[in-house]
């Protein structure tokens, strides 16, 4: 399943959300398979994975706003881009609670922006739109398969509800070649957002503090590690480039297993060897109890299947938290 070189060999490729948790680890591998990666950025991330492994010196930058059309169809003309992964979003549930409309402007605007631009620049030819879990909302009929309703809720689920319908309707109304993705949580090294489950919980054990859990733990989740999702975005660029009617299709990632975040916090303490306690707060609100994802499609239309498991995961995942908080520690002295 791994990406062919030659087909990433000198491809022009634009990443919007580069400076993200998959957006710097879909570059690294890009990069890595000798792609021309041309990123929009538009804050500066210090600490983001692309700038602190130096990835941001191997690519082309364009410095703006997704919702910024002139930009984009700049990017996408004078860079003579082949290939587009979007993943630029506000990610975040609780700032999306508390700052809807910048997260409607960036994730639903920024979509349609981007796919107009892609339909105004003919050298485009597959475009990769990063959905996720939450646009299906809260359902009872689970696990969620791509045929289940996209029914959001609250603002970050509407706005991925929103964003994912946007797409199908680019492709079906203009034929532009486009497949959108659907994944779980996302976890990894890289990922700064420390109200997190995933590196909140590292970063207090390392500092001998209880992890925290906002929910009751009892929260399921679909969490899907950050290089299984690049993998996969770049397996779905290439097999639209041989088979075009995958376009306008959606598809599910997930190690299909049904983990609370109780679970979840009990296996990074024993994978750290900690007998730290967590601090269960049932704080949580708006949020959906229950979501897990089939991934069937995938393994039947793709022959997808995950390259980690969430054990040896979460231990890479260890590593890398490790390793950076040392290295943060050092530097403030």
């Amino acid at each position: 399943m791994a990406s062919e070189v030659s087909f990433w060999r000198d491809r022009h490729v634009f990443v919007t959300g580069a400076t993200g948790l998959v957006g710097s680890w879909l570059v690294r591998s890009l990069v890595a398979q000798g792609a021309s990666v041309t990123c929009l950025i538009r804050d500066w991330v210090p600490e983001s994975e692309l700038v602190r492994a130096s990835l941001i010196d191997r690519v082309k930058v364009v410095r703006g706003d997704i919702c910024d059309s002139a930009t984009i169809e700049r990017a996408l003309g004078e860079y003579e881009i082949d290939t587009v992964f979007h993943l630029a979003a506000q990610t975040i549930v609780g700032i999306a609670n508390r700052n809807p409309v910048s997260t409607f402007e960036s994730n639903i605007q920024g979509t349609w922006v981007l796919l107009e631009a892609c339909r105004r620049s003919p050298m485009v030819k597959q475009i990769i739109v990063a959905s996720s879990d939450k646009a299906y909302g809260d359902c009872d009929i689970l696990p969620y398969s791509e045929n289940t309703p996209l029914e959001g809720r609250h603002p970050y689920d509407v706005s991925k509800s929103c964003a994912d319908l946007i797409a199908q309707a680019y492709h079906v109304t203009y034929k532009l070649p486009v497949i959108v993705t659907r994944c779980g949580n996302f976890y990894g090294g890289g990922d700064l957002n420390w109200n997190r489950i995933v590196p909140g919980t590292i970063r207090s054990i390392l500092r001998g503090q209880r992890p925290v859990i906002r929910s009751d733990g009892q929260f399921i989740r679909d969490y899907f590690y950050v290089e299984d999702g690049a993998a996969a975005y770049m397996l779905l660029a290439e097999r639209l480039a041989g088979d075009r009617s995958l376009a306008g299709h959606a598809f599910n990632f997930s190690n299909e297993l049904q983990v609370t975040v109780l679970e979840l916090v009990d296996r990074i303490l024993s994978v750290m060897k900690s007998d730290l306690v967590p601090d269960v707060r049932n704080e949580a609100n708006h949020e959906i109890r229950n979501q897990h994802l089939s991934a069937a499609k995938a393994r039947e239309v793709l022959n997808w299947h995950p390259l980690f498991d969430l054990d040896s995961a979460l231990a890479t995942t260890v590593d890398w938290y490790r390793k950076f908080l040392t290295e943060e520690h050092h530097a403030g002295k």
